[in-house]
């Protein structure tokens, strides 16, 4: 069983899915002075939206939406989307370094062969791979004799769709390795249909079957069907916020077609609230499975019990196993054990666990929490759960065997902990490591003798890490608070470069170290990256990702300014050279910090970004996202709302940075208007520096977005941050 991964991937898929690949062009980089910035000709762009304002009282509060109209997507509005999309591909082809950079940057990504979403099952290892020199991520096998098979060859699938990108959103495969069940979608929609492949021959035994964006699919123990989780059909004239609701559990015997098993349309198991979706998992060689409610993105869950042969049939008296007070995250089992990763009287985390039949009240403490130490996920294998930690950024992974005893391990180098991978009828586990400079490798940990050895999965060009220094620091907030700062330079003294500043900053997500040759080619360049670790996230715990929740939300953008001001004040920038970037709902904080406090950026990048925050409920993905970010529905939702709304915040008087504001028509989670309500709101701005829409006709929010796409908005982005640092040869034509 896969539990823990099933409640982390059903929330946001990770910003870091920005974080992909590259090589910039080496270029010195002397010092930048604002005065050099070459302003883009206005005569090009097409020309502003007139606002059709829309007034709304919330509350006593009178509040004026000036482009309220572009929600609708309308074929004009579109138009004039496409329009300023084309305009800003043509300022960025102008900038003259823009095509060699791409073409390195390209080369460097295109040297590695990147490998995530390990599992194992009977001997034989399966994996997604982005194959050195490819653009998209396949679903591989290797054979127990070491022999590798691709089994879904993507770029195969996007030329029969008439190069439609197409994108494996998912995979879970049988307990006996001889199934694999995948889901699959078009253009970077996320709207996958899932199929059942046969590993031996690689052909469709059972599928597709549409809706079933978010799958997590549970394999009975003898692969003679499997739980999935589907969406329910719209009606016509449905609400965009509907499309989320009334999600089901269905069971597919593979022979005929799925069934519901739980769901509020159907009346089936103990949900009556329609944005909760219901995920039913199989604990392996037990006869029971759970069932976990989830609260849209919110990570504490409902979770009870049954037998599989109940479940099956829709048919089961569900048992409770934790509620949402208990601030249970983590669940994973096998046929004796339970065991629970929670936050509650223990802001670190802290893990339980329980016999399979027994209750809560019943669970021991396997692991304290402790201060300087978050725990942030579990994973049972046949020979002991494997715990992974991390003290500060650094990743740990602890062993507790059958007689309870902890054990560290120790890992082939310091770094992060991107993925463990464990089965319960398997001992052992697949340990993935990477850090800022340290390239992304699996081993296979053997408990017998105690020993890493490397999967050979990875594959890359020999690399060269003395080239690059990363340093962790601090930033002090106003309110006093130390804030996580992480800085990727050239080898050498500090002096003022060129700097791209990330921040995210929601979901208790932790933005841990993670190679990308982007970051890299960034330093190779002569500028710098930096990751400022904003409370909202989860790098320091839940009292850390409660800090910047609900009305502690501005200490995210806040943090985002401190860190901005730390780089200042120790030489590694200036405001003249600074560009900050967000993605998704990192949008808010890049959003919400060019806002408040413009004078020290000369640039802001919101990619996909949530931007228009008071308005996104009225989204697909709006409820549920509630959780995390409140409703307008009620006083205090309303204003908590309204201060993280960027595009509420943009005034006529502003002297705001020059904006890049990424979007893909296809996004299901941050729907397109959100940066273009905040672009056509930017340029009604006086005087107002450049403000560009890149869109994207054939993409979404980043899930699934092919190599080719990636590096070209990479080098777009990387030609905005030299270019408002006033490189000179980095200066738009347009």
């Amino acid at each position: 069983m896969r539990t823990s991964r099933v409640l982390r991937g059903c929330r946001e898929m990770r910003m870091k899915l920005m974080r992909v690949l590259p090589l910039l062009l080496v270029l010195p980089c002397a010092a930048l002075a604002a005065d050099r910035v070459t302003p883009v000709s206005p005569g090009g762009q097409p020309a502003d939206l007139a606002p059709r304002p829309v007034e709304e009282n919330y509350f006593g509060s009178k509040l004026t939406d000036r482009f309220r109209f572009i929600e609708s997507k309308d074929p004009a509005t579109l138009a004039w989307m496409k329009a300023q999309g084309a305009w800003t591909r043509g300022v960025f082809d102008s900038i003259a370094p823009r095509a060699a950079y791409l073409k390195k940057l390209s080369a460097l990504g295109a040297s590695f062969g990147f490998v995530n979403s390990v599992q194992e099952a009977a001997g034989r290892v399966f994996y997604l791979e982005r194959k050195a020199g490819s653009d998209v991520y396949d679903l591989v096998v290797r054979e127990k004799d070491g022999a590798r098979r691709t089994l879904i060859d993507v770029a195969a699938l996007i030329k029969a769709a008439g190069g439609e990108p197409q994108a494996i959103d998912y995979y879970q495969t049988a307990p006996d390795g001889t199934q694999v069940a995948v889901g699959i979608s078009a253009g970077g929609s996320e709207n996958s249909k899932i199929s059942v492949l046969d590993v031996a021959s690689g052909k469709t035994v059972a599928g597709p079957i549409d809706r079933a964006q978010f799958g997590a699919p549970s394999w009975l123990d003898d692969g003679s069907g499997l739980f999935f989780v589907r969406l329910q059909e719209l009606k016509p004239g449905a609400k965009p916020s509907d499309k989320y609701l009334n999600a089901g559990t269905w069971f597919w015997t593979l022979k005929a077609p799925p069934t519901q098993v739980v769901g509020t349309l159907v009346h089936k198991g103990p949900n009556t609230d329609p944005v909760k979706f219901p995920v039913v998992q199989v604990v392996p060689a037990s006869g029971r499975a759970f069932l976990f409610l989830l609260n849209g993105v919110q990570n504490e869950v409902d979770a009870w019990r049954a037998p599989v042969a109940q479940a099956r049939g829709g048919e089961a008296k569900w048992q409770p196993l934790v509620v949402r007070a208990d601030d249970v995250t983590g669940i994973d089992a096998n046929a004796k054990t339970i065991y629970l990763l929670s936050h509650k009287d223990a802001p670190t985390f802290k893990v339980l666990a329980l016999a399979a039949d027994a209750g809560l009240k019943d669970a021991r403490t396997l692991i304290a929490a402790r201060p300087g130490r978050v725990i942030e996920s579990i994973h049972v294998a046949a020979d002991a759960l494997y715990v992974v930690a991390r003290e500060g950024l650094t990743g740990k992974v602890l062993r507790v065997d059958a007689q309870d005893k902890v054990t560290e391990l120790r890992l082939p180098f310091a770094g992060t902990v991107q993925e463990v991978a464990t089965d319960p009828r398997q001992a052992g586990a697949v340990v993935a490591l990477v850090g800022w400079v340290h390239p992304p490798t699996h081993y296979r940990y053997d408990p017998t003798g105690g020993t890493f050895a490397d999967l050979k999965l990875d594959t890359g060009p020999a690399f060269d890490a003395a080239r690059f220094h990363a340093e962790e620091l601090e930033a002090t907030a106003a309110d006093g608070t130390k804030v996580p700062l992480s800085v990727i330079t050239p080898a050498g003294p500090v002096r003022a470069r060129p700097m791209l500043l990330d921040a995210y900053g929601a979901y208790g997500i932790s933005a841990l170290p993670a190679f990308s040759p982007r970051i890299v080619s960034l330093a190779d360049a002569g500028a710098a990256y930096a990751e400022c670790h904003v409370r909202g996230g989860g790098e320091l715990g839940e009292a850390w990702r409660l800090g910047g929740k609900d009305a502690n939300k501005p200490n995210t953008w806040r943090d985002f300014i401190a860190c901005a001001e730390a780089l200042i004040q120790k030489g590694y920038t200036t405001p003249a050279l600074l560009t900050i970037q967000g993605t998704s709902a990192g949008g808010i904080a890049v959003g919400r910090a060019a806002t408040e406090k413009p004078e020290l950026f000369a640039g802001a990048v919101g990619r996909v970004g949530d931007l228009d925050a008071l308005r996104s409920e009225t989204m697909p993905s709006g409820p549920a996202n509630v959780p995390e970010f409140g409703t307008f529905k009620d006083p205090q939702g309303f204003k908590n709302l309204l201060e993280m709304d960027a595009y509420q915040h943009v005034k006529d008087d502003g002297h705001y940075p020059a904006f890049l504001l990424t979007t893909g028509l296809n996004d299901p989670r941050v729907e397109p208007w959100e940066p273009a309500k905040m672009a056509a709101r930017l340029l009604q701005v006086p005087g107002r520096q450049p403000v560009l829409l890149r869109v994207e006709d054939a993409a979404g929010h980043g899930l699934g977005t092919t190599k080719s796409t990636r590096d070209a908005e990479d080098a777009d982005i990387a030609a905005f941050v030299f270019w408002r640092a006033g490189d000179p040869a980095w200066q738009p034509k347009h």
